[in-house]
């Protein structure tokens, strides 16, 4: 699987949670070298793991999981004839227990989660190397219990320093006055008394050390010597004791050494399926279809990254279609939904479970390739174009029934014209090799071409024209506007410029009017129906005759000068009239038709002084010229010409003066 496409489409931040969320080195370490796998069987191990996990997680109990801290180093020293300390071999028997609770709650919870609990069915808890331990230990030391000479030695030791403290406080009371303080210290594990510099020739004995200023030296008295002897005799006995017991437990713990592996694999296998589970708890997983076919189908899916309150995404592929291209606005969710279908795909054949409903299916790919962002790099010297042309390079290289495509932003980064033909003509290499694609456009000639091709489909994210806001649900059969201009007034942009875009805008249309037929457009529009658009069939049906009906009435009002008319040349109403006031939705204002849509559905209204183009989606009527206006034949060029030009329009209907002109915008010759 390619690492790049893992990182843009946040599998490794999926993976970083995932880790986080196993408590021992081992389990985490799992977690680290978790990737997707295209082999099926596998892939239904994986997801019926983490499914029992969840399952276990939501019963409530708490599972006895163990951070097995020290235990790796410990069992890698295993064999080698090392004599382990007592704090190892205290860490061995805290492990030991664990791994007895962890048998005793997956025995108990076999109808919850058969699976993993036969896993821990293969654990050890080894009874006899336990209870040696916690007879021999306790707290990290050797209990006296651990052998009838180490007991028999410690009383010793016991009485000898009882016999020294008597002594030294005999000796502290007859030289007190030679003492720097009356206490009883210890330099070296012998007992000495703390004596001032200049009298230590009045306290017989040998002096062991003395303090940092040089005024106090620390004298063992006489008294105590043969007594502080024998004590270091009999402590040199309970080392050597103390070393046969921790020889004998070191050995038996080597002869368990297979056991105690096999308990680590488990119980880190163990953890890193919990990690997992709780990864699912955490974002809402489920457990959904899985098949060997090359197709996906989500139902009410959500990226884990998302809030949960976002917009659930409905989309199928590989079933009555290998390519879907999606359009619509900026900010309106392709990119994301983009990265969730290629996420989703990866997490459900890493055995993560998907937060998705019930009826969503995913198929499994052997290559999952995406080119998401602009690539950019200054070390590897690419351009945006180019890092697009190097994933594309890829895709055709791994291109098959059994690899899922994604592509943001198709013929970016370079002239639109070249970078269109040439994308064009990679989909259709794709088409060819059966490969699954989604990508994402705003070129309107790649979305003729998914109308147009079989095997293809466009699918747009809805906006709501009234609000400007995305709505950020997938709609699958219809291709969608980029809405720069609402986007744009949206974001604070000038509305003084996003007019004059506007307006450039419809003269470019107009010129291309003549050299796009609006028969070859309404064609290239119309809805395909497919598997998923079935249970839609009425409206798509009636969508569909609203077309034909317009192709018609294209024709006939071409034929016919610019007058459109049915059979029984009875005029056909149009939404809005000259002198209507309607309400501007982008600006969030009133203003005055000055001329009806036209086929395009442009209307010019008139806004104070100036008139300006808005599509009659983002218009609605305010106030009607019936209300305004007392009758039919009231002059509306008062309403829409300046006083000085009707002035000019009435001298020059009474007679002919030389120089008199006026002066009609290109938007009012229309």
């Amino acid at each position: 699987m390619n690492e790049a496409t893992l990182v843009k489409l946040e599998f490794s931040k999926v993976k970083e949670i995932v880790v986080s969320m196993a408590v021992s080195p081992a389990g985490k370490k799992l977690a680290e070298g978790m990737k997707p796998s295209s082999d099926y069987g596998r892939v239904l191990a994986w997801q019926q793991e983490t499914f029992e996990g969840a399952e276990l997680l939501a019963s409530g109990a708490s599972i006895p999981l163990s951070a097995m801290d020290g235990i790796e180093p410990f069992l890698s020293l295993l064999g080698k004839g090392r004599i382990y300390t007592e704090q190892e071999l205290e860490q061995l028997v805290v492990w030991l227990t664990s791994v007895a609770q962890m048998k005793r709650y997956m025995n108990s919870k076999r109808h919850i989660a058969p699976t993993i609990s036969g896993y821990a069915d293969s654990m050890h808890d080894c009874p006899l190397l336990r209870e040696e331990l916690e007879r021999c230990l306790r707290y990290g030391i050797l209990r006296d219990e651990a052998s009838a000479d180490l007991a028999y030695i410690r009383r010793q030791i016991y009485s000898a320093e009882d016999k020294i403290h008597r002594r030294m406080e005999q000796a502290m009371g007859k030289y007190r006055s030679f003492l720097q303080e009356n206490v009883i210290s210890k330099r070296s594990e012998r007992f000495v008394l703390s004596v001032k510099r200049e009298l230590r020739k009045h306290v017989p004995g040998s002096v062991l050390d003395e303090s940092s200023s040089g005024q106090t030296v620390f004298i063992e008295p006489t008294e105590v010597t043969e007594l502080q002897r024998e004590l270091q005799q009999w402590k040199t006995s309970e080392d050597r004791e103390r070393t046969v017991i921790l020889s004998k437990l070191s050995q038996l713990a080597d002869d368990y050494s297979s056991e105690l592996k096999t308990n680590v694999q488990a119980m880190a296998s163990l953890d890193y399926l919990m990690a997992r589970a709780k990864f699912a708890r955490s974002c809402g997983g489920k457990r959904i279809e899985i098949c060997d076919e090359p197709i996906i189908k989500l139902v009410g899916a959500k990226h884990p990254f998302l809030p949960q309150a976002s917009i659930p995404l409905d989309v199928e592929l590989g079933i009555g279609w290998k390519q879907l291209m999606i359009t619509g606005p900026n900010t309106g969710g392709k990119t994301v939904t983009l990265k969730t279908i290629g996420l989703f795909t990866i997490m459900n054949q890493s055995g993560l479970l998907i937060p998705a409903e019930q009826g969503s299916k995913l198929g499994l790919f052997k290559h999952i390739v995406a080119d998401v962002g602009d690539g950019q790099s200054l070390e590897q010297n690419l351009s945006t174009f180019s890092s697009h042309i190097t994933v594309l390079g890829e895709m055709l290289k791994h291109a098959g029934p059994r690899s899922l495509l994604l592509l943001d932003e198709l013929a970016a980064g370079t002239d639109p014209t070249e970078g269109i033909a040439l994308s064009i003509a990679v989909l259709e290499q794709f088409l060819e090799r059966d490969a699954l694609v989604v990508a994402t456009t705003h070129f309107n000639e790649i979305k003729t071409f998914a109308a147009k091709t079989k095997g293809c489909q466009n699918g747009r994210m809805a906006f709501d024209p009234e609000t400007l806001q995305p709505l950020y649900r997938l709609e699958i059969g219809e291709a969608g506007d980029s809405q720069a201009f609402a986007i744009a007034r949206r974001y604070g942009l000038p509305e003084t410029v996003v007019i004059r875009a506007e307006k450039l805008l419809l003269g470019r249309n107009n010129a291309a009017r003549i050299e796009i037929p609006e028969a070859t457009r309404y064609e290239s529009e119309s809805v395909i129906v497919s598997e998923s658009t079935k249970r839609n069939k009425h409206n798509v049906d009636k969508n569909k005759l609203k077309l034909d009906v317009s192709n018609e009435f294209n024709a006939k009002d071409s034929a016919n000068g610019g007058r459109s008319q049915s059979d029984n040349n009875a005029p056909i109403k149009k939404k809005f009239e000259k002198g209507d006031v309607v309400w501007i939705y982008p600006l969030k204002r009133a203003g005055v038709v000055y001329q009806p849509a036209d086929v395009k559905g442009v209307v010019i209204v008139q806004v104070k002084e100036e008139k300006l183009s808005f599509n009659h989606k983002r218009l609605k009527i305010y106030i009607p010229k019936e209300k305004l206006y007392p009758d039919e034949t009231y002059d509306l060029d008062i309403v829409f010409e300046s006083k000085e030009n009707r002035k000019i329009r009435h001298s020059m209907s009474r007679k002919h003066v030389e120089g008199l002109e006026i002066t009609i915008s290109q938007d009012q010759q229309r």
